[in-house]
């Protein structure tokens, strides 16, 4: 992984099972609006929350990569072997103690952010990073309720975006029908 110093560096995290284009359109939207320097996909192997993946680590790193090939500024990796862990705090400390990185916004959805304070040691996870928060239809009114939320009164940056309507869902249910 190259070193970013003091650049502004998105984290979007996830299974990715599988990675698509709504992953890649709030990836842009942020390079844009927080004029970040990337984004980096942080694919984990197993959601701490969710079940076994319908599609294998590599077969997910893989499409990422594909699905990212021309734009420069998303850089999809994997170092769940370096950091012995799933969880996002586990990958938050490593870009900052070992990679160095100072300047990191984490993204979720309106929907993650719901269930937020259910995370291993969220409250160091928003305390080391700046929260930026995408629409997700549905989500939005609860989302601005949250635990997480309140606790950091108006410290969140929320992105009101247009509607995504593709989801890893969606698309797995589709493949499970092919198969």
């Amino acid at each position: 992984m190259v070193r970013f110093f003091n650049k502004s560096i998105g984290v979007l995290g996830g299974s990715f099972d599988p990675a698509h284009k709504g992953h890649l359109i709030i990836s842009k939207i942020a390079l844009k609006k927080i004029k970040l320097n990337k984004v980096l996909w942080v694919v984990t192997e197993q959601n701490p929350f969710k079940g076994k993946t319908f599609y294998s680590l590599p077969q997910r790193i893989a499409k990422a990569k594909k699905l990212t090939k021309n734009t420069k500024k998303i850089q999809v990796i994997h170092f769940e072997k370096a950091i012995r862990s799933s969880r996002s705090i586990n990958a938050i400390n490593y870009l900052i103690y070992k990679k160095k990185l100072k300047n990191i916004y984490f993204i979720i959805g309106s929907d993650n952010l719901i269930k937020l304070h259910k995370w291993k040691s969220w409250k160091k996870i928003v305390k080391l990073t700046k929260l930026i928060v995408f629409s997700r239809r549905g989500y939005d009114k609860k989302s601005k309720k949250s635990k997480v939320a309140k606790y950091l009164k108006n410290n969140i940056i929320f992105i009101k975006n247009k509607p995504i309507l593709i989801s890893s869902t969606k698309l797995r249910n589709r493949d499970q029908v092919k198969r």
